[in-house]
């Protein structure tokens, strides 16, 4: 809100005191800064920064050592730029059900705060710019890669199996362990064994972690008539979900280690998997006995555990 101030001026005529706006400037600033803020949110940035989480350590594992950081540099952008137009154009798609949903009503295009117009030239903009820019700077592998995970994330699943499967995060995985196979690709112009099994660490992981959210927001997804498998499906078929995801996230990130990783990676995947395994296994027998679940602390320990292992990918490829 502006400030309004009267003050006399000096006025050889006589006139009555002028009337300023000594706020005026002030709201505008924050008029402009509640716009970008706006179209920041659109992008999901939490989204994004665990994306490049799983990248870099990606990109130094293919180099065994530490990259160019240019090139580092290129594909972090670039990687941010398609991540947040991949958010961007999801929130233009869900922009319907999104107001029916208490945790997503006050993103800005179902609060009004950005048009569905500008949010979708927005996220193309976005969108062009980063495909643009891997497909310079890196590799065409790497461009295509970058690519077909937007083109999947919005057309096939944010479009399509969101609103039509109970397999909806199953099918819609890949495009969030595409970051692992971007990076890689971006350093060698090629995928490996090793590169596959990270993409299927990040694969698989996301079952138990989006599956916890679920469980979370069950109402507002049934809601909203978005059959996440927790709405749709029995406590029973949940849970083997969610254990058996777990169990082979952990198959996963082991596979890794005979591929050149040190018991420095080893031993951290088997600790930080154990505990993300047992953490599953502790919220599936509360779902089972019917006590309050608390499906929020596998959520965020699943982010905590992506974290820690991607971290020791890239201490492994540093030493």
């Amino acid at each position: 809100m502006s400030m309004i101030t009267e003050r006399p001026v000096s006025n050889s005529a006589g006139q009555p005191p002028v009337r300023t706006v000594a706020g005026a400037s002030a709201t505008g600033r924050r008029d402009v800064r509640a716009v970008v803020s706006a179209y920041v949110a659109l992008t999901k940035p939490r989204i994004v920064e665990l994306l490049l989480v799983t990248t870099v350590p990606a990109m130094m594992l293919a180099d065994g050592g530490m990259p160019s950081l240019w090139l580092v540099a290129v594909v972090l952008v670039g990687g941010s730029l398609a991540a947040g137009a991949a958010s961007v154009l999801n929130c233009y798609i869900d922009r319907d059900i999104d107001q029916l949903m208490r945790r997503t009503k006050r993103r800005p295009l179902p609060a009004h705060t950005v048009s569905p117009r500008n949010a979708l030239v927005f996220g193309l903009v976005l969108a062009v710019v980063s495909v643009a820019m891997m497909a310079a700077f890196t590799n065409l592998l790497a461009a295509g890669l970058t690519l077909a995970a937007i083109a999947y994330y919005d057309l096939v699943y944010t479009l399509w199996l969101k609103r039509t499967t109970a397999a909806n995060t199953f099918w819609g995985g890949a495009c969030g362990a595409a970051p692992v196979l971007i990076g890689w690709a971006a350093v060698t112009g090629s995928l490996a064994p090793a590169a596959w099994w990270l993409f299927a660490v990040v694969f698989f992981w996301q079952m138990p972690h989006f599956y916890a959210l679920a469980i979370k927001y069950k109402a507002d997804y049934a809601r909203a008539g978005i059959p996440m498998l927790p709405v749709v499906a029995s406590v029973r078929r949940v849970n083997a979900e969610i254990i058996i995801f777990s169990w082979l996230t952990l198959f996963s990130s082991l596979a890794v280690w005979p591929l050149g990783m040190s018991p420095i990676y080893g031993v951290t995947a088997l600790v930080v998997g154990g505990i993300f395994v047992v953490e599953a296994h502790k919220l599936c027998r509360r779902a089972a006995r019917g006590e309050a679940v608390k499906p929020m602390r596998l959520f965020h320990w699943s982010t905590t555990y992506l974290t820690i292992l991607f971290a020791a990918v890239a201490l492994d490829a540093l030493i």
